[in-house]
């Protein structure tokens, strides 16, 4: 199964604190893991903000994904015209372009957010 990870879910996986729900999907060799370019964004700008809770190199981040093998599903203008089409549900602009991919290419979510449960999405929740 191919699977779209959100932002908190790929920070968990590379603090290898993962709750055993996610765990099985990232662990499991038969999926195919995927990121979105939003999640490095957000990272990005994170760290940018130097907060003495969020301390993640995204260039080391971003390294580590594409060594283990990870697929990135690039922003299109596709995606961000679908963002435009989904209800207002959830007002972070990185989820809801992480849910338009989800979408887009037909992919699940993996999230511990309910609330992107509400979108019309194929969405694994998990719970912490």
């Amino acid at each position: 199964m191919k699977i779209l990870l959100d932002t908190h879910i790929l920070l968990w996986a590379a603090a290898n604190t993962l709750p055993t729900s996610a765990a099985k999907y990232v662990l499991d060799e038969s999926n195919e893991l995927c990121f979105s370019t939003a999640s490095i964004w957000e990272i990005v700008i994170k760290n940018g903000l130097n907060r003495d809770d969020f301390n993640v190199d995204p260039h080391l981040f971003y390294s580590a994904l594409i060594n283990n093998g990870y697929e990135e599903f690039y922003i299109s203008s596709e995606h961000t015209l679908l963002t435009g089409t989904l209800p207002a549900i959830h007002k972070d602009p990185f989820d809801r372009v992480i849910v338009a991919q989800s979408i887009s290419e037909g992919v699940s979510l993996l999230t511990f957010d309910d609330v992107l449960t509400n979108y019309p999405a194929p969405v694994i929740l998990i719970k912490k």
